[in-house]
């Protein structure tokens, strides 16, 4: 850990390539040192995500920043996804209590293009360093939770099965019911 800073927070999110519901940030600082293994929530399994969440938020101090899809269709992703970012980043430190000057975040991805933070952004940090990791297991957790709440909402799309990603099946599912409240308009839906 670098010298100048007390804490290093991991942060990531996920949804960014979906065509409906949120994009949804999180920010991760262990409390302690972890012995569990932890990769990129894609290379894991659901229940294994969903243990290792569970096992993260016992271990860690943590927060979310969420975009909903009419943000995402005003502003665009890139700039919905860096908005995710800050409100992660912002809650984490109105939770931990720490001062923004002990903390490096450590994003994942080539940009974070909101300034007075100690940030550094790492491409595939997410498979490389753990509290980026953590964040990306604890993001993807939470977003296939809302998705799977929204299938009971709007059911027939088939949300709690593709999450919101372009699937042949969800494609298929616009083309015969249409849009849902929670679909980006600005994606391409195949319409």
């Amino acid at each position: 850990m670098p010298k100048k800073y007390k804490f290093i927070a991991g942060v990531d999110e996920v949804g960014r390539g979906a065509l409906c519901g949120p994009v949804v940030s999180a920010c991760v600082c262990f409390k302690h040192r972890v012995k569990y293994q932890l990769r990129d929530s894609k290379e894991i399994s659901p229940s294994k995500r969903e243990e290792l969440s569970d096992k993260i938020r016992g271990d860690a101090f943590y927060s979310f920043g969420l975009v909903r899809e009419d943000s995402i269709d005003k502003l665009n992703i890139f700039w919905a996804s860096q908005l995710s970012f800050l409100k992660s980043i912002e809650r984490f430190l109105s939770l931990s209590g720490f001062n923004k000057e002990d903390v490096l975040f450590i994003i994942d991805g080539p940009y974070f293009k909101y300034g007075g933070y100690n940030a550094k952004c790492v491409v595939s940090a997410d498979k490389t360093i753990r509290v980026v990791s953590a964040a990306s297991i604890l993001a993807k957790v939470l977003r296939d939770r809302i998705l799977r709440s929204y299938d009971r909402l709007f059911p027939g799309w088939g949300f709690a099965k593709h999450k919101g990603y372009s699937t042949e099946g969800h494609r298929q599912r616009i083309k015969e019911k249409g849009v849902s409240p929670i679909h980006r308009m600005s994606f391409n839906l195949g319409l």
